[in-house]
């Protein structure tokens, strides 16, 4: 019957179209048809999975997205607020293709409500993110394996990311060649990037060349997900080039409000379309790619969590599974600002006149101040000695960023991002109501742990002291923020209070591990735990957070969880060298 409807789209089966239809109708119990596959959410992971899970000819996929397409009227200029790489803080900042989640009040933090954007459009946060491409530490996988998620060590998660990528510096052990992720290195050269790096080598860093190859840490050029001047999204990357097969199907505009349930069997879902409630049905199996929130708000909606909270709020209980929400990390991190001496930061940019010459550029060559993020050299290093590998790192800026990007910067000026990496601070999310469209309770409990106050006092001493290198001393002025009068360990503690936010990395609310986990949700090959064709495939089913940003990891993983889901075997890389400190005595 598969077969058969597959070849509905060929011409002169229209009457076969009816039939077959009417067919799978009445077998599904529905007025939709089925589909071997239904995801939920066109983000990271879930334009992978229809991507490869339709290169098998014999499956079908209908993929669910809850906001729109990521171009209007099939063009990246008309949706250039997307599509050009110096233009993020306007999505970044906007409900449009945006959750626009809140947190509760954070105790540690000045009792301050802290923003986090996620993505809500074809491409999900990679069209939002600042198109950093970060792997993380292999520690962070070996860490995974230890954890309970068999199976998720590095020698079996660097195949993946290789996969995946098409680095434009050429394949080589560690960089993939011809994966559908383009990557590539910063063309400004800017002055600035230069001098953080040379600074952060006088401060007693090693550069390193590739902080996704063999030596993360140490300090130099960041990758990114820009291609010929534009983002290169899981959408552009994945989900694009599978739009013309015949057994994808994608609708836009769907709020997913439940996963219905053949007793323990996850056999379809049931979405709100332009008002109108709809179902439609998996053979197979049901993949939730709504992210590190919508995930599990999601499986609670449908009755998987903890069932005394499901059933305060009414919600018939499927699976009792109180790991549901919990296990929650994000990084944070705040902006250590110095004022530059030289007209030479991104300053004038942000002026009118030459915002409209830089977009001007772009709109017809793609090219120029447009075609990247600026976010283009960093660092990772470690906190103390005695830490094997680096848990703190830098994103260095030529430009002063205020609240998200949504005040202009008003001096020149430039900045290092900068937050640790590992935090043992840990919260969690729970369903506000059992109303779909109610945002979930975020409860991250940053700076919740001593560690985690300390480190970030860390954090702003040892940017300073980079930025009191030489290499800087033809560009500083006076330093901005924290500002001269934050010295005492008080002040700094204080100042991170006021200023920390989040880097936009929630995780780990499905966490993967093994069955006799209580905290676990899904096992090794990310199915639900005491369910049964159910899966979880994002950023919410890892175990702990990576030493990183998130986008190139979700990529992989949902690479990883594609050949596990058409049964095929897994790919694994042994004996990989991985940078190892020449001692652990010392700091640096």
């Amino acid at each position: 019957l598969r077969s058969l409807v597959l070849g509905i789209s060929r011409p002169g089966n229209y009457f076969l179209q009816l039939n077959i239809c009417k067919t799978r109708q009445f077998i599904a119990g529905a007025k939709t048809p089925s589909y071997s596959y239904v995801v939920i959410g066109a983000g990271s992971a879930g334009c992978v999975l229809a991507n490869r899970l339709t290169e098998d000819a014999q499956e079908s996929v209908c993929l669910l997205e809850a906001g729109p397409k990521d171009k209007w009227l099939g063009s990246s200029r008309l949706s250039w607020k997307i599509h050009m790489p110096a233009a993020l803080t306007y999505n970044l900042c906007d409900d449009k293709y945006n959750w626009f989640y809140h947190t509760l009040p954070q105790a540690q933090m000045d009792n301050r409500v802290l923003y986090w954007p996620r993505g809500r459009v074809w491409g999900g946060s990679s069209s939002l993110n600042a198109m950093v491409y970060i792997r993380g530490h292999a520690e962070d996988y070996n860490r995974w394996q230890r954890e309970g998620a068999e199976g998720w060590d590095y020698e079996h998660c660097l195949p993946y990311f290789r996969k995946a990528q098409c680095h434009e510096l050429g394949e080589n052990r560690y960089r993939g060649g011809s994966g559908p992720l383009h990557v590539s290195r910063g063309k400004t050269n800017h002055p600035l990037h230069k001098a953080f790096i040379e600074a952060g080598q006088q401060a007693g860093y090693p550069f390193t060349d590739d902080m996704n190859g063999y030596q993360q840490e140490g300090v130099g050029w960041m990758d990114m997900t820009v291609y010929k001047g534009k983002r290169w999204s899981s959408a552009s990357a994945y989900l694009r080039p599978a739009l013309g097969r015949p057994n994808l199907k994608t609708e836009v505009h769907c709020m997913t409000t439940k996963i219905l349930f053949d007793g323990k069997r996850a056999v379809g879902v049931e979405y709100v379309q332009n008002g109108e409630k709809k179902r439609v049905f998996a053979d197979k199996e049901v993949i939730l790619s709504g992210g590190a929130i919508n995930s599990p708000q999601l499986l609670m909606l449908s009755g998987v969590g903890n069932a005394d909270e499901l059933k305060d709020l009414g919600i018939p209980v499927i699976q009792h599974l109180p790991g549901v929400g919990n296990n929650l990390q994000d990084h944070l991190e705040l902006y250590v600002q110095q004022q530059c001496t030289q007209p030479i930061t991104l300053y004038k940019a942000q002026k009118p006149f030459h915002m409209i010459k830089i977009g001007l550029e772009w709109l017809t060559l793609f090219t120029g101040y447009g075609a990247t993020a600026h976010l283009e050299s960093g660092g990772f290093i470690r906190s103390r000695p005695h830490v094997t590998h680096p848990d703190i790192q830098f994103h260095f800026l030529p430009s002063q960023v205020i609240d998200h990007g949504r005040v202009p910067s008003k001096i020149e000026a430039y900045q290092v991002h900068v937050g640790p990496m590992r935090s043992t601070s840990i919260g969690w999310m729970k369903l506000k109501s059992a109303n779909p469209t109610d945002h979930p309770i975020l409860q991250p409990n940053y700076l919740s742990t001593d560690i985690d106050v300390w480190e970030f006092r860390e954090c702003v001493k040892l940017s300073r002291e980079i930025f009191a290198q030489s290499a800087f001393d033809q560009f500083r002025g006076p330093e901005v923020q924290p500002g001269l009068q934050v010295q005492s360990d008080a002040d700094i503690d204080a100042f991170v209070r006021q200023k920390a936010d989040s880097a936009y990395h929630p995780s780990c609310t499905c966490k993967m591990g093994s069955a006799s986990d209580p905290t676990a949700v899904v096992d090794s090959s990310a199915r639900v735990l005491g369910l049964e064709r159910l899966r979880v495939v994002d950023a919410s089913i890892m175990p702990s957070i990576v030493s990183g940003n998130l986008n190139a990891p979700t990529i992989m993983m949902a690479e990883k969880a594609a050949d596990m889901i058409r049964g095929r075997p897994p790919l694994v890389e042994p004996g990989v060298p991985v940078y190892q400190p020449t001692t652990l005595e010392t700091q640096r």
